[in-house]
């Protein structure tokens, strides 16, 4: 049985996906659980701390799940693992992925301090990959946290023209196109 902090908290991350960041009001989210809306601080303080929670636990998850859709492939098939389980994320959630990655909020993690650190536990998936690849010789040796920027930052821009209706490809070609755009990067840090 969850808690009344978890069915909160749960309630606040199903309206964030549904109808984005502005739709999470106190209000929405206690009429959600049946609770009154001033029963929620007695579980969060307000609604930054209840956004912060659900940004917390869904890169929790996110970094649990993300990684083993080819988990015994080669190094390459493993980096591509990675960028289909970014765009299932994106394209599946499109609301919450703004919110996470592109919308200023409190304590976002920033790049390089926080990524530097572990602190980015989805990018850190991809970090351990590319250093992997340097000392395998797929990549030429290199600053690793810069190489996976180059890496992730060229996708997520493909995904943010795709979400504002700039990019019209159906689906299927979008990703398509974010697979070639990965490798043509992939090929200028080759070793």
């Amino acid at each position: 049985m969850k808690t009344t902090s978890e069915r909160i908290a749960e309630a606040a991350r199903d309206i964030l996906v549904g109808e984005g960041s502005e739709a999470v009001t106190m209000r929405r989210v206690a009429d959600a659980v049946g609770i009154t809306a001033m029963a929620i601080y007695k579980h969060y303080p307000n609604r930054q701390a209840l956004l912060r929670t659900v940004v917390d636990r869904t890169f929790q998850d996110l970094a649990a799940s993300w990684g083993h859709r080819v988990a015994g492939g080669d190094w390459e098939d493993r980096v591509f693992g990675l960028l289909d389980d970014f765009l299932d994320f994106a394209l599946g959630a499109p609301h919450l992925y703004t919110y996470l990655m592109t919308e200023r909020r409190e304590l976002a993690r920033r790049f390089p301090d926080d990524f530097a650190t572990g602190d980015s536990l989805a990018f850190g998936h991809l970090v351990i990959l590319v250093e992997e690849g340097m000392r395998a010789g797929h990549l030429r040796e290199d600053d690793p946290l810069e190489v996976t920027l180059a890496l992730t930052s060229s996708v997520q821009g493909l995904v943010q023209l795709h979400l504002g209706g700039r990019i019209g490809l159906p689906e299927e070609e979008f990703r398509a196109l974010c697979r070639r755009t990965a490798g043509r990067v992939l090929n200028g840090v080759r070793a």
